[in-house]
């Protein structure tokens, strides 16, 4: 069975035009700069243009993932207006100040996004017993982990992805992400068992706060993952 391939972007016309080059799903973002944030209300109104389901993103502000109850009620609306706007699946987490899973908020996001699959994002790479936090996440109800196996990129990362995959099971997706290129795609995918793939396919050379799609990056990783 091929793998699916998620690219995360910070406009339509790069989620158009990643879809068109070999994107299977699309992470929507704003500030991917930023590690990304919840996408504007007008970039919402245009989700039903991109031929591809989109992960919504929901996260208020940069920084940590520790949120007060203003942030929380804030991520309650953004999953709110997510929903409304045609939105596949939502993308969020949170931690507490111990740095572990807020299980309290994220029982509360989780009953907001009810109906759509959650993906738990990159905090879980901040968190010290991963193995321990997959089971939290999946008694908590999320769908998918994206992970770069507590490591700088999910290649370094990927005996530590194996080792989830394996734990996960059908219980859960893990998504390896962050530094996925094409030219260790293939390896990835059969060194750590996963069936998703999750990259940004940055164009290089541009300013530090501009985030576009590069097609090539795409095309080539696409190319390489049906290898």
């Amino acid at each position: 069975m091929m793998a699916l391939l998620e690219v995360c972007v910070e406009t339509i016309a790069d989620a158009k035009l990643a879809v068109a080059h070999g994107a299977d799903r699309i992470e929507l973002c704003a500030q991917l700069s930023e590690d990304g944030l919840t996408p504007t209300a007008d970039m919402l109104t245009e989700i039903s243009s991109i031929d591809a389901p989109c992960m919504v993103m929901i996260r208020p502000r940069a920084g940590d993932f520790v949120y007060d109850a203003a942030a929380l009620k804030q991520m309650h609306a953004e999953i709110t207006a997510a929903k409304l706007a045609g939105a596949a699946g939502l993308v969020f987490g949170a931690l507490n100040v111990d740095n572990e899973l807020d299980i309290a908020a994220l029982k509360e996001l989780l009953a907001a996004a009810e109906g759509l699959p959650v993906t738990l994002h990159r905090a879980f790479d901040a968190l010290e017993d991963p193995f321990a936090a997959l089971e939290t996440a999946i008694e908590l109800g999320f769908s998918r982990i994206l992970s770069a196996g507590g490591a700088a990129s999910a290649w370094v990362g990927r005996e530590q992805l194996a080792a989830m995959v394996k734990q996960a099971g059908d219980r859960l997706t893990i998504l390896p992400g962050v530094g996925v290129r094409a030219e260790h795609a293939s390896a990835l995918l059969r060194e750590t068992g996963a069936s998703e793939l999750h990259a940004s396919c940055r164009q290089s050379g541009l300013p530090a706060d501009q985030v576009r799609v590069d097609f090539q990056a795409v095309q080539a990783l696409r190319a390489a993952i049906d290898r």
